[in-house]
């Protein structure tokens, strides 16, 4: 069976070009956005689209993994560092995850509204990302800059609750960042609120 083979190099490009023009669509316009964008963003047919990802939800479901994928990398590239300033590191991490988080609520409430139901909490993916959050948090806390009582189990709600928060308020980017800013502060030590 052909299936089995793995892609030849022009397929994986145009893999690869598909995956990048998708992000790039579903950022500018959403997630429901034409496929047919997508295929003029790669410069390649609806055809060729459809051979990598034969449904609208299998594209979607590829472009957040990539971005997954991308943002765990980060993650684990950013824990590995031993920063000189643990609380800064962490509390930049989290900016970022908000900011990914808010763009990856779109594309699970459209694979939900599918009925398809992405979990990553349980792959590997999301191991890694709990591992190297560990990592983060257990540093900022011994440099005094978290408040020591705080869990991974716990900061995660909090994030995608800022998330939600970020998403909400939309374009502008000074109450974003103030409500970002006024949500952190609860995960400082009480004596560092100021």
């Amino acid at each position: 069976m052909m299936e089995s083979k793995p892609l030849r190099a022009d397929a994986r490009r145009n893999r690869v070009k598909v995956l990048q023009a998708a992000e790039t669509v579903f950022a500018a316009k959403g997630t429901s956005a034409p496929t047919e964008e997508v295929a003029r963003e790669a410069g390649v047919g609806v055809g060729t689209v459809f051979r990598h990802f034969p449904t609208k939800e299998a594209l979607l479901e590829a472009v957040l993994h990539e971005r997954l994928h991308r943002f765990v990398d980060e993650a684990e590239a950013v824990a590995a560092q031993n920063s000189a300033d643990p609380g800064a590191a962490f509390f930049s991490f989290l900016t970022s995850w908000v900011e990914m988080s808010s763009a990856k609520t779109a594309y699970f409430e459209a694979l939900s509204a599918a009925g398809v139901h992405v979990e990553f909490a349980r792959h590997e993916i999301g191991v890694r990302l709990f591992e190297a959050l560990g990592m983060l948090l257990g540093r900022a806390q011994r440099a005094g800059a978290v408040r020591s009582d705080l869990v991974v189990g716990e900061l995660v709600p909090v994030i995608i609750g800022t998330a939600k928060a970020a998403e909400h308020v939309g374009a502008d980017e000074a109450l974003r960042d103030r409500i970002i800013m006024v949500l952190f502060d609860g995960l400082r030590p009480p004596a560092s609120h100021h």
